[in-house]
């Protein structure tokens, strides 16, 4: 049974933070593409209590100072708040700071995120050249066997699916276009 605290902890906040644009641009295409919530992905990149140490002696202020930040308020769960806060005190570094550089931990996703999307969409080519060559053979079945023949009542089945394959795996594809112009 869930703890009092344990629920609390759950329970959803709001808080604004000063980021550089980049960074709030990163939290939205890394959800969106990714299909997850930013607050989900918030949650999991403050919860990282080791990271976040790690984050916090490394701030060097002056050069995070130097950014040009915008004001975003998220969503988040009081316990990531509460552990951000908390890393902030001990440690004497900026929170906004703090969320900054956890976010730029993003940024190798992106990279290898947008690496794959390139790749996805070099298979939709591939697709369209398997569906041709599928094509003209199911069409050279239907003059030499005829539409009743069990080989193409085959192989039309076999080519309506992979029609609607591609047909899904476009629409996936078309979602990811946010990935490639982060």
């Amino acid at each position: 049974m869930p703890s009092p605290e344990g629920l609390r902890g759950r329970q959803s906040v709001r808080a604004t933070f000063k980021l550089s644009a980049k960074a709030i641009e990163a939290m939205s295409v890394v959800a969106v593409h990714l299909g997850i919530k930013q607050k989900s992905l918030f949650d999991h990149l403050i919860d990282d209590m080791r990271s976040l140490r790690l984050i916090a002696q490394d701030i060097e202020s002056e050069k995070f100072g130097a950014l040009n930040r915008i004001q975003k308020t998220f969503v988040i769960s009081r316990k990531t708040l509460s552990c951000l806060d908390e890393t902030s005190k001990r440690f004497n570094a900026p929170r906004d700071a703090l969320v900054e550089y956890s976010i730029q931990r993003l940024m190798p996703v992106i990279t290898r995120e947008r690496e794959k999307h390139r790749r996805r969409k070099e298979i939709l080519k591939d697709m369209d050249a398997y569906m041709e060559d599928g094509l003209r053979i199911l069409q050279k079945s239907k003059k030499l066997l005829g539409e009743e023949d069990p080989v193409f009542i085959r192989l039309e089945a076999a080519l309506r699916t992979m029609v609607n394959a591609k047909r899904d795996l476009e629409v996936f594809v078309d979602k990811g276009e946010i990935i490639e112009d982060f």
